[in-house]
Formats: C-alpha cells, sequence, structure tokens
C-alpha cells in the first residue's frame, strides 16, 4: 500500500500517455489522469482513491472499472480484508502531451554553429538528438518516462563496468566513464547527501530553455547504478539543469 497522505493532485490540462499488449491509450480525461497520477506512486485500496480524489465512491468506480478494461490499470485483493481491493498500474508509462506548444527554439542558429565549428561527429549525433527532441516538445510530446526508462536499461549493463566496493573508487569509474563517452564531466559535490553534479552534460546542453530538467536518460542511469550498487532502490532528483537555465545539471541521490 501507497504511504500518500493528503497529497493534492492538480487536474491539468495534459493527455497521458500508456502502452498495454493492445497498443497505445491516451487518456484525456482529468478524473482518470488524476487517479493514474496517485497510481504511479505507489499501489491504493479503493477507499483511499476515494478520499485523494474527493469524488464520489460511484464516480471513482466507473472510472476505475474503465481503466481495467483498457488494461492500463489491475487489481488485487487485500491480504488484510479479501472483500477490498488494491489497485495499481498494469501498462507502461510512455509520457504525455500537453496542450501548450509555446516552446521557442532557434534551430538554424544551432545547426549553423555546427557548420561553422570542427564538425565533430559527436556534436552531429547532438544535433540529431536535440533536433528531433525539440521537435517533439514542440508538439506537446514528453518522453522523459521512456528516456528514463531506457536509461535504466543501460545503467543495468553499465554497472558491471563501474562497480567497486570502494564508494570513492565506484564514483571515481562512473566519472571516467560520462568523460571517455562524452557524456560531460562528473563531479562530487558532496556524500550525505550524495549529490553529483554534470558539467558540459550532452543530454541537455544546447537545448532551449524549458523550464524544468531534461537529463530523464542519465538519471534512469544513475537510479540503475546506484540502486545495483546500495541493493535497495535509490531516487535520483535533478535540481539543476541547462534546461533550466543553470550552468550545470546536478543530481541528488538517495534512498526511496
Amino acid at each position: 500500500m501507497s504511504n500518500i497522505n493528503n497529497k493534492k493532485y492538480d487536474e491539468n490540462l495534459q493527455i497521458e500517455l500508456f502502452a498495454t499488449s493492445e497498443g497505445l491509450h491516451a487518456i484525456d480525461s482529468p478524473m482518470r489522469v488524476k487517479i493514474l497520477s496517485m497510481l504511479k506512486e505507489g499501489e491504493l485500496c479503493f477507499d483511499e482513491i476515494v478520499d485523494l480524489s474527493s469524488r464520489a465512491k460511484s464516480t471513482v468506480s466507473a472510472h476505475l472499472k474503465a481503466l481495467k478494461r483498457e488494461r492500463i490499470i489491475g487489481s488485487k485483493s487485500d491480504p488484510n480484508d479479501r472483500r477490498k481491493k488494491i489497485f495499481f498500474i498494469n501498462s507502461d508509462y510512455l509520457g504525455k502531451l500537453y496542450r501548450e506548444k509555446d516552446l521557442k527554439d532557434d534551430i538554424e542558429n544551432y545547426v549553423s554553429r555546427y557548420i561553422s565549428s570542427k564538425r565533430d561527429p559527436l556534436e552531429f549525433f547532438r544535433l540529431i538528438f536535440h533536433t528531433i527532441r525539440v521537435a517533439l516538445i514542440s508538439q506537446g510530446i514528453d518522453i522523459n518516462p521512456i528516456l528514463h526508462e531506457a536509461g535504466m536499461k543501460v545503467g543495468k549493463v553499465l554497472y558491471e563496468k563501474v562497480a567497486n566496493p570502494d564508494t570513492n573508487k565506484f564514483i571515481e569509474n562512473i566519472t571516467k566513464f560520462w568523460e571517455t563517452h562524452y557524456l560531460g564531466q562528473v563531479k562530487l559535490e558532496s556524500f550525505d547527501p550524495l549529490i553529483i553534479n554534470v558539467y558540459d552534460c550532452y543530454e541537455c546542453r544546447g537545448l532551449p530553455y524549458l523550464g524544468r530538467p531534461a537529463c530523464a536518460f542519465d538519471a534512469g542511469i544513475l537510479k540503475a547504478i546506484f540502486t545495483a550498487y546500495h541493493g535497495e532502490d535509490q531516487k535520483v532528483e535533478e535540481t539543476k539543469c541547462y534546461a533550466m537555465g543553470d550552468t550545470y545539471c546536478s543530481f541528488i541521490i538517495q534512498s526511496s
């Protein structure tokens, strides 16, 4: 069961995208988006969903039935009371569509700077990644969940390459990997809490101002390798980012 307590969920104007074995589902009902936002943080029983949503039981029940019918969520019996059901996400969260499309980006200047440079192949791939991502964002498509999941898959494989029982050596190996693969320059800011800063970040440097963190792929890698290192789930929060107007990216890594 989740430990959510009286948290408010805004009924914002956005569309959530989920994938099931039967295909892609775009959820545009504010109430269903609200329910799914709660379930993304953990399993909840019916009464908890009713309390958090501040809606009638009949309304919540109708939406839960629809989400189950589409196989977006699932349910199981409460081990403490077999008469009750516990609900959970039963599909892959792909991202969201924002209704506002106000992102401005000067792609022509970015391409011009590349052409007038030494034409480093790595910069060209950065240009490709940058252009595709900005095009998606400008259409209101948030692919951060997909990038985060991809980063975690990479991190699980990468862990074997950087693992070391000595924490300092472990951080040093991560730093070397980031630098030798031109992902950026890693600097350890503190051990408690563990804060890692990345300068010249490959993932987000050059993106237009978004006002929110943009390093979902890197965050996924860090989550996977530190979860494997500690043997328990780790939370990675990006507090600074080039896409937020900062001069470096910063990640706080701690137990969930």
